[in-house]
C-alpha cells in the first residue's frame, strides 16, 4: 500500500495547505492512482480484500462513497465483490434525475459500507452519510484508505460507526522509511505533525 501510493504520486511529502488553511508535510490525492494501473490495481484488492472479510461476517447490501475521490475507486471495488455501489454527490442536483444519490437508489433498511479516501477530522464523512441514513439506510462500517490520525477516527467511533481504515499516515511513513523511500528528517517531520495533531 506504501510503495503503490508513493509511486504513483498519490503519497507526497512537502508544504501543502489544506482546505482548513492548515500547512501540512504530506498530501494524499488518491486521482494520481488513474495514472498508474499497477499501484490502482494494488489499492482496490487491498480494499475488496478488507470488505469480503467485512462482508464474511456482517450482511452488506451496497458500497457507497461522496464524489470525487473515493467514488473514483468504488466502482472497481463493488465490481470484484459483486455488490451494488452508490456515489452521495456533494450537492443537491435539481435537473434530470434530481437528489444527491447517484447510481442507484437507497431502500429503508439497506445495509452499506460507506468508503472513502481518507479521513482528517471526520467533518465531510458524516455530511456524506446524512442523505443515505436519511433514506433509511444504515451504515454498518465506515472505511477508509488511509486514517489521517487526526481525531476522525474517534469522533466517528463516538458517534457509534464502526471505523475500518485500510492504513494510518503513521504505517505508511514506517514502511516508506524501511524501504528508504523516505528519509529520517521527513519521517520526524510528518511524525511530530501527527502528534500535535492528535493533541489539539
Amino acid at each position: 500500500m506504501a510503495l503503490a501510493l508513493f509511486h504513483s504520486g498519490a503519497l507526497k511529502f512537502g508544504e501543502f495547505r489544506l482546505k482548513s488553511g492548515v500547512v501540512s508535510p504530506y498530501y494524499i490525492d488518491l486521482t494520481w492512482l488513474l495514472s498508474s494501473p499497477e499501484d490502482f490495481k494494488c489499492v482496490v484488492d487491498a480494499a475488496a480484500e478488507e470488505i469480503r472479510k467485512i462482508v464474511a461476517s456482517t450482511r452488506m447490501d451496497k458500497l457507497a462513497s461522496i464524489e470525487l475521490k473515493g467514488a473514483l475507486l468504488l466502482p472497481s471495488i463493488a465490481n470484484k465483490l459483486n455488490l451494488p455501489c452508490l456515489v452521495v454527490r456533494k450537492q443537491e442536483k435539481d435537473y434530470g434525475v434530481t437528489g444527491r444519490i447517484a447510481g442507484g437508489s437507497v431502500t429503508k433498511g439497506d445495509r452499506v459500507l460507506f468508503f472513502d479516501d481518507v479521513v482528517t477530522d471526520a467533518e465531510s464523512k458524516i455530511e456524506g452519510l446524512k442523505p443515505l441514513e436519511l433514506l433509511g439506510a444504515k451504515i454498518e462500517v465506515i472505511m477508509v484508505v488511509v486514517d489521517r490520525e487526526q481525531g476522525g477516527r474517534e469522533r466517528l467511533e463516538k458517534l457509534g460507526y464502526r471505523f475500518h481504515p485500510l492504513t494510518t499516515i503513521s504505517k505508511l511513513v514506517s514502511d516508506l522509511l524501511q524501504s528508504k523511500r523516505l528519509s529520517q528528517k521527513q519521517a520526524k517531520t510528518v511524525m511530530t505533525y501527527v502528534a500535535s495533531a492528535k493533541q489539539k
